[in-house]
C-alpha cells in the first residue's frame, strides 16, 4: 500500500521527540536505507507523517526481535507492494527458534557447583564468549542459558575428567563444522524448494509468502533429524572400530606375549563377525592368515627348480 499523504512536517529534532527516538538513530536508519530521506525545503530538511509511521513500524519490529537487516527486507517488500503480513510470517518462521528447548537461568553459585565447586573466571568468560552463557543485565550473579542441554553436556564431560579449556576448544571446532552442515542444507533447500519464491516475482505475494513460511515450518526439523541419524550411524561405526583396535592391541591370556596388532578394514571385521560370530573373530583371522602363509610356502616349494626336476624324473 502507498504511504498516506503527508499532512504534518517535522524537523529532525521534533521527529525524534514525537517518536520517542533520537536524532542519531534517525540518521542511522537513513544511512541503512530503513527510512526515506527528508524533503529539502530551502535550507531545512522536513520529515512527514510517513516518516512517523515508518519509525513506528521499525520500533514494532525491533520489539518483536527482528534484526535491522531483516527489517530492511520486510520494509522493502512493503514498499514494493507485497503484503506485510505474509512477509512478517515468513521472517518470523526463519528468525524464530529452531528448537523446542527452552532457555533457563543459573546463578554463579549454581554454576560453580555444577562444575566441581571451584570458581573459574576464565572458563566463565569463555562460555560467555561462546554464547553458552549470557549475562543478565542488572544482575551480575545470574546468567541466561540459551541451551540447558549444551551446558549439561559440558558438565558431564567435565565430571568425566575433561578440562574446561578442552571442552571450549572442542565446541568451537564443532560449531564451525555444524555451521558448514547448516549452510549446505540451506543451499540444498534453497535450490530445490525456495528458488521459485526468490526468483519469480509472481511468487512474492502475501499468499505465496505464507506458503513459503509453511514450508520452512515443515522443513525445519528435517536438518536436525538428518544430522541426528547420521551422527548416530557414524558414532557407532567409529566407536566400534576404535574399540576393536584397542582390544586387538591387548594380548589375551591365551596369546603369546609378542602378539602384534594389524589394522583391518571395518568392512572385513564386520564380514568375519557375521561369518563366525564376534567371539571367534580373532581365532578365525589367525587361522586364515596361518593357512595362507602355509599355502604360499607350499607354492614356493612346488615352484623351486629342485622340486620341478624331481617331479619330472622317472626311475
Amino acid at each position: 500500500m502507498p504511504d498516506p499523504p503527508a499532512r504534518n512536517t517535522y524537523r529532525i529534532e521534533d521527529l525524534a521527540h514525537h517518536t520517542h527516538t533520537t536524532v542519531r538513530t534517525i540518521r542511522a536508519y537513513q544511512d541503512r536505507g530503513l527510512l526515506p530521506r527528508p524533503e529539502r525545503r530551502g535550507r531545512a530538511n522536513l520529515y512527514s507523517d510517513a516518516h512517523v509511521t515508518r519509525l513506528h513500524q521499525i520500533a514494532h519490529l525491533l520489539d518483536r526481535g527482528y534484526t535491522l537487516a531483516s527489517i530492511k527486507e520486510v520494509l522493502d517488500a512493503w514498499d514494493t507492494g507485497r503484503g506485510l503480513a505474509g512477509i512478517l510470517g515468513l521472517v518470523a518462521e526463519v528468525e524464530g527458534p529452531w528448537t523446542d528447548e527452552q532457555p533457563d537461568r543459573i546463578t554463579r553459585t549454581e554454576l560453580d557447583a555444577r562444575f566441581g565447586g571451584t570458581p573459574d573466571d576464565d572458563a566463565v568468560a569463555e562460555a560467555v564468549d561462546l554464547g553458552v552463557l549470557e549475562p543478565v543485565p542488572g544482575d551480575p550473579h545470574t546468567f541466561l542459558v540459551p541451551s540447558p542441554q549444551e551446558l549439561a553436556v559440558a558438565a558431564e564431560l567435565h565430571a568425566a575428567g575433561v578440562p574446561l579449556s578442552a571442552i571450549a576448544g572442542h565446541l568451537r571446532e564443532l560449531r564451525g563444522q555444524v555451521e558448514h552442515i547448516a549452510a549446505r542444507f540451506l543451499e540444498f533447500t534453497t535450490e530445490y524448494v525456495f528458488a521459485r519464491y526468490l526468483a519469480d516475482p509472481d511468487h512474492r505475494t502475501d499468499a505465496h509468502a505464507a506458503e513459503a513460511a509453511s514450508l520452512v515450518r515443515r522443513l525445519r526439523p528435517l536438518a536436525q533429524q538428518t544430522v541426528d541419524a547420521e551422527l548416530a550411524r557414524a558414532m557407532r561405526a567409529l566407536a566400534t572400530r576404535q574399540l576393536r583396535t584397542h582390544l586387538a592391541a591387548q594380548p589375551s591370556p591365551q596369546e603369546p606375549a609378542d602378539t602384534r596388532t594389524v589394522p583391518l578394514p571395518a568392512e572385513t571385521m564386520d564380514a568375519v563377525e557375521k561369518l563366525v560370530g564376534r567371539e571367534r573373530v580373532s581365532a578365525f583371522i589367525a587361522l586364515a592368515a596361518e593357512r595362507e602363509v602355509r599355502a604360499r610356502a607350499l607354492d614356493d616349494l612346488a615352484a623351486s627348480p629342485h622340486t620341478r626336476t624331481g617331479v619330472h624324473e622317472m626311475p
